[in-house]
């Protein structure tokens, strides 16, 4: 994640203590925003434990056109049972897992995922939770509250009916609408997840309206990964053009919201190379706090700490793998194995490169100056595209001269 209220305002925001080691002095809104916060700093981002994004159900009631997990509304067998998702969520904690993100699917329509969700809080795990929001009703916004999960994100991915043709299910936004009103209206710290495509990147302005119109306090901005279903739209992915046209939207308006005092957290996911063009336009305009934001940059390593690292995943199943993109590569299963024995197990070739994967980049990522900075970005959009893991990130959208490739 690169957090571009931190980085291009110089805004702090609690979830800062993970992403760049740093000890945080102010509240957003009065309460936490993720997790860590009340944590002392890591000492490296390579130490991180991970955050795990556990796949807890398949099952889903839209049919989303980018669903990296291709789910359909149907039961699916083999999924974690209540006792061993309770031996997991036990290894997580006395692993210092952070947080467990609970994800699908649809994790809301898990029978015991309240119940899952209150255990992983007494082993010293903080849950949160990435939903699509139709199922919050009044009840449930209240449930999630009293149960204490640190943070719901709620995808969207346009305003209206470009929201439900992309989701596949007519009447979608309004119903996740309705949820994040009910999320608002209990106190339960909410914001919006949007993937980037072409069908809605045109609308980033409205978006933005929509943002502070709702007093939506966070929202992520997600970069198309080919995993799934989104391997059927790569067409629909952002050109280069296209995606610096849509930082440079991302970087005005929260800027813009930054100089009105309107306190926003907006991020963008899945790019590293997000954090170089943000430092690039940052030198231009105020040299000093470029260089603040370069040492920052460094300090969490893009993706040199991210997935295999940082960032790690289990699927409904119990399948380990390096990061929720990458459910073709297995690197275990908990159901024999500890999620923290398997882990930290490097006998698999990807997983021993992730946590060591400087001196394997290869193509532009190999010979940018900025590797110490990006880290290469995301390995599984290289693997998708060029079928190595460590050639360069396809969706690198900085020319040559950016890079310092001659």
């Amino acid at each position: 994640m690169i957090n571009i209220t931190r980085l291009y305002c110089g805004e702090q925001t609690p979830s800062d203590n993970i992403r760049y080691g740093e000890r945080v002095t102010k509240t957003f809104h009065g309460m936490p925003t993720c997790v860590g916060d009340e944590l002392p700093p890591p000492k490296s981002a390579s130490e991180r434990r991970p955050i795990v994004v556990w796949n807890c159900t398949r099952k889903c009631n839209l049919r989303c056109v980018h669903c990296y997990t291709a789910s359909e509304y149907k039961d699916y067998k083999g999924e974690l049972t209540t006792e061993e998702a309770k031996k997991m969520i036990k290894d997580l904690g006395e692993f210092k897992v952070p947080a467990i993100l609970f994800s699908g699917g649809e994790p809301l329509l898990r029978k015991d995922l309240f119940e899952l969700a209150e255990y992983a809080i007494e082993c010293g795990v903080k849950p949160t939770l990435s939903t699509n929001g139709t199922l919050i009703t009044k009840d449930k916004a209240k449930k999630i509250k009293e149960i204490g999960f640190t943070y719901v994100g709620i995808s969207l991915d346009g305003i209206g009916e470009v929201n439900d043709m992309f989701r596949g299910v007519k009447g979608a936004f309004e119903k996740a609408m309705a949820g994040f009103r009910n999320c608002v209206e209990v106190g339960q710290r909410v914001g919006l997840r949007l993937t980037l495509t072409k069908r809605n990147y045109q609308d980033l302005e409205q978006i933005f309206d929509f943002i502070e119109k709702e007093n939506i306090n966070r929202a992520c901005f997600y970069h198309l990964v080919y995993s799934g279903r989104g391997k059927d739209i790569m067409k629909d992915d952002l050109t280069k053009e296209e995606s610096r046209h849509a930082m440079d939207i991302i970087l005005k308006r929260t800027k813009d919201f930054c100089e009105r005092g309107l306190e926003k957290e907006i991020l963008t996911v899945d790019n590293h190379v997000d954090g170089i063009y943000l430092y690039l336009k940052l030198k231009e305009e105020n040299p000093e706090r470029a260089e603040e934001v370069m040492k920052l940059l460094k300090w969490n390593g893009g993706g040199l700490y991210s997935s295999g690292v940082g960032i790690g995943n289990i699927d409904f199943f119990g399948n380990v793998h390096p990061d929720q993109f990458w459910m073709d590569h297995n690197l275990g299963n908990v159901k024999e194995r500890p999620f923290s024995e398997i882990w930290m197990d490097t006998s698999d070739p990807i997983l021993a490169g992730l946590k060591n994967r400087k001196h394997l980049l290869k193509g532009k990522c190999a010979k940018c100056k900025w590797i110490d900075a990006c880290g290469g970005s995301f390995r599984v959009r290289a693997l998708r595209v060029y079928g190595d893991p460590w050639m360069e990130d396809p969706q690198c959208y900085l020319t040559d001269e950016e890079c310092g490739i001659n």
